[in-house]
């Protein structure tokens, strides 16, 4: 095989992949379902963030919790008032206590239940009981939050660190990779098992998990930059600087659910291909497609 054809026929299989995405979109309010997703995870960020905090707070200790998420907030610009954000939500969370952290699994849940009806709306999948499925199947990635958050704070404080020596670009390195490398895991349990229906090809899996957390990774670094932008966030709302910042947030919750849907199209179109591969001569193709 000569490298020119290689070349030829990885770009011919991109495009038909792309194409192949696209045509899933057909007949579906794309930028609709992802509102629809972004609801839920208005309602679940907040108690997801307190209880990742405090189950990490467990594995290692409130002091260290708060300490690397001092640094954490330290890596914000301070414009909207980040930092102490953070500080905030750091306390809130390894001060909690049973019952408050009990109580936080519900809203938590309904990020499941969202991204189960959301993914679904792409599938031939005729499910029941969407909500309940989606509220339980997020349960068990519960268990592994100190196992993403403590090494993500970790990788906070050397990245406060490597700025604290003027090492900017390989403070950007740090983030983008570490919260790659975090993403994989709810990514992967979210195609994987919230999504439901069909097992998908384990190549499909990892390569839409890793393409998805690599687009999310690059965003949430663009939305560390937007923060630092000298921008009159609340000047469309009456100068209601609080008001804008929430809608700003809102809206890069919109944009990063569009790419997590575009991720579970692309891993579907793949997914059929490899599998359209695999079948013997004669068998009929087997489609997800609703």
């Amino acid at each position: 095989m000569s490298p020119a054809w290689s070349a030829t026929q990885l770009r011919g299989e991109t495009r038909d992949l792309l194409r192949d995405a696209v045509e899933r979109l057909r007949g579906r309010d794309v930028a609709l379902i992802a509102a629809g997703l972004t609801f839920y995870a208005g309602i679940a960020v907040v108690p997801l963030l307190l209880v990742a905090l405090a189950l990490t707070a467990l594995v290692a200790s409130p002091d260290a919790v708060r300490e690397l998420g001092g640094r954490l907030g330290d890596l914000l610009p301070a414009q909207l008032g980040a930092p102490e954000a953070v500080r905030t939500l750091v306390d809130a969370g390894v001060t909690m206590g049973l019952l408050e952290f009990v109580l936080a699994l519900v809203p938590l849940s309904f990020y499941g239940e969202g991204l189960r009806r959301a993914l679904l709306r792409f599938t031939a999948e005729d499910d029941t009981l969407t909500g309940w499925r989606g509220r339980l199947l997020a349960m068990p990635l519960v268990a592994a939050f100190p196992v993403l958050s403590y090494p993500l704070l970790m990788a906070a404080g050397v990245m406060a660190g490597m700025q604290d020596r003027g090492s900017d670009v390989g403070s950007f390195f740090v983030g983008y990779y570490s919260v790659l490398a975090v993403l994989t895991v709810p990514l992967g349990w979210g195609y994987g098992v919230i999504a439901g229906g069909r097992r998908l090809h384990w190549g499909a899996l990892v390569s839409g998990v890793l393409f998805t957390a690599a687009c999310l990774s690059g965003f949430l670094q663009g939305f560390v930059v937007f923060l630092g932008l000298p921008l009159a966030l609340g000047a469309p709302f009456g100068g209601l600087t609080a008001v804008g910042a929430v809608v700003a947030i809102i809206l890069w919750l919109w944009l990063l659910h569009l790419v997590v849907i575009a991720g579970w199209l692309l891993t579907q179109s793949l997914d059929e291909r490899l599998r359209r591969a695999a079948q013997p001569p004669g068998r009929p193709p087997v489609s997800g497609r609703p």
